[in-house]
């Protein structure tokens, strides 16, 4: 899970392309970078670290150019600790292409013994979105033979490709002399949208929020298999580009990773995070008597508009228990578990005042490996809570997620092959209340407005709830490749993906 942007403008883009991957931070801080089109020649930065550390005042002045694009890294495949796999990737044939890549592809061991037994095309690196890059090289170099690059043939390049590629991917991609191309997966499962601003530039980006904090009007979602090509003249030119697409976003983004302030595929986040608060608050009702809930406190921060809807209609008072230190900086020696459970602590300290004394629930948007929900609880327990209470806006987590999120193996999964009493147990909370696989989904669809309604929706890609893996192509196999491909945490160090500790967005 990343956070991608592509810009095309009649004036420098570099502050742009800086401004909207600070609005994208929150969905990745492995590593960022930038890359501009000036003339025929490409300018790159890139390195590993926050935005606004990897980005000083002499790398924004060496980004020349009215035609860009950007990255937030989150790392799902590859060496999460290597500079060469931060993003943009370049690739000099033909023409000169730099691509960015949201997603996960599901069938990149192949695709790289491909590339190298047919296309003799060379990848340097684990990352998948190097081999999306090679094979959307390739497929211009077929596209374009004996004749000049021009629309027509972009998108025929992306139709092949979407006849090769598996998995999940939004991308933008920059071609040398040509244009900025975006394009999404047939099934719709990572979200990219357009927008324009006043002065008639040209922003792609993977959530709403990037085009309106810069002042752009969003226009509207990338369809799934839709590409759009802008070309150096400003002109935008759109085609579908597979045969059968259809739109299954991933439910994930509802839950917990997209900003609340984003609309995804015509959904509003926070609506689908306060119906997902409505339809908890049935499950809440159904497990603990609300008479014997004195006070409703959210983990910080997803959970919030679900915490606050549960509380409005269980007529409970909605207190903030807990304050995140936003400024704690990574722990780099890790030695043990218990050094692990004292970064939740510095990260989080609870309002004693909030929990002495009380029976607490406690809301969070889901809970994965659930180590961090069991030291929250004991915080809340150390705080003076009599009893603690544990609601998770989202079902069971119990399967793997194969399309860009780093959900990890099952046997790391708290929920997998294990009962609601068991993990309450693990947890060690006085109840635990999870939400429903059909009303989460339910609830998330309610939130699509009535003009659009749910006809253009397939369904969700909910695959870590549900079990069910859209592409078709996910075997345990499958699984256990894409698991040998996972970013290396090393013993000494701290697990710092998003899901391994409270929620940063």
């Amino acid at each position: 899970m990343c956070g991608i942007v592509g810009v095309a403008s009649n004036a420098p883009v570099n502050q742009l392309l800086y401004d909207a991957l600070l609005l994208l931070q929150h969905r990745g801080q492995d590593a960022a970078g930038i890359v501009t089109l000036l003339e025929r020649k490409f300018f790159m930065h890139k390195a590993k670290g926050m935005v606004k550390d990897v980005f000083r005042t002499r790398n924004m002045r060496a980004l020349p150019g009215n035609v860009g694009l950007g990255q937030v890294r989150y790392p799902t495949a590859g060496n999460a600790y290597s500079e060469e796999e931060a993003q943009p990737f370049y690739v000099n044939a033909p023409f000169g292409i730099v691509l960015v890549h949201n997603g996960n592809l599901t069938n990149a061991h192949a695709l790289r013994a491909e590339l190298f037994s047919t296309d003799h095309r060379h990848t340097n690196t684990e990352s998948d979105s190097e081999v999306l890059l090679n094979v959307l090289a390739n497929e211009l170099e077929r596209a374009t033979r004996g004749v000049p690059l021009r629309t027509a043939e972009v998108f025929t390049a992306v139709k092949s490709m979407n006849k090769r590629l598996r998995g999940s991917y939004a991308v933008v991609s920059l071609i040398s002399g040509h244009g900025l191309l975006a394009f999404r997966d047939p099934y719709g499962i990572r979200p990219l949208c357009l927008g324009r601003n006043a002065e008639g530039t040209v922003m792609v980006a993977s959530e709403s929020v990037a085009l309106e904090g810069l002042g752009f009007k969003f226009e509207r979602d990338i369809a799934p298999g839709e590409a759009v090509f802008v070309d150096l003249q400003g002109q935008v030119h759109s085609h579908q580009c597979a045969e059968a697409a259809t739109l299954n976003p991933c439910i994930f983004e509802f839950v917990y990773l997209a900003r609340p302030d984003s609309t995804l595929d015509g959904i509003s986040v926070y609506q689908a995070r306060l119906n997902l608060g409505e339809t908890l608050a049935k499950r809440v009702v159904s497990t603990v008597p609300p008479s014997d809930i004195d006070v409703i406190i959210p983990i910080p921060e997803s959970s919030r508009p679900s915490a606050t809807q549960l509380a409005h209609l269980l007529g409970i008072p909605y207190r903030e228990g807990f304050v995140k230190n936003r400024y704690v900086g990574r722990t780099f020696i890790m030695p043990g578990q218990g050094e692990r459970k004292k970064s939740v602590r510095q990260k989080l300290n609870a309002i004693a005042s909030e929990f002495k004394g009380r029976n607490v629930l406690l809301v969070d948007d889901s809970i994965v490996r659930g180590t961090t929900s069991r030291e929250i609880v004991q915080m809340a327990r150390d705080a003076g809570a009599r009893k603690v209470y544990l609601a998770s806006a989202a079902p069971p987590v119990r399967y793997p997620n194969v399309y860009g999120i780093d959900m990890p193996t099952k046997g790391e999964l708290v929920a997998h092959d294990r009962t609601v009493e068991e993990i309450r147990a693990l947890i060690g909370c006085d109840a635990l209340i999870y939400q429903d696989v059909d009303a989460m989904k339910r609830a998330v669809m309610k939130a699509a407005p009535a003009a659009a309604g749910s006809s253009k929706f397939a369904g969700f890609e909910a695959s870590c709830f549900d079990g069910v893996y859209v592409t078709g192509d996910i075997d345990t196999d499958a699984i256990n490749r894409m698991n040998d491909n996972r970013p290396r945490i090393e013993e000494t160090e701290e697990d710092a993906s998003r899901l391994a500790l409270p929620n940063l967005n």
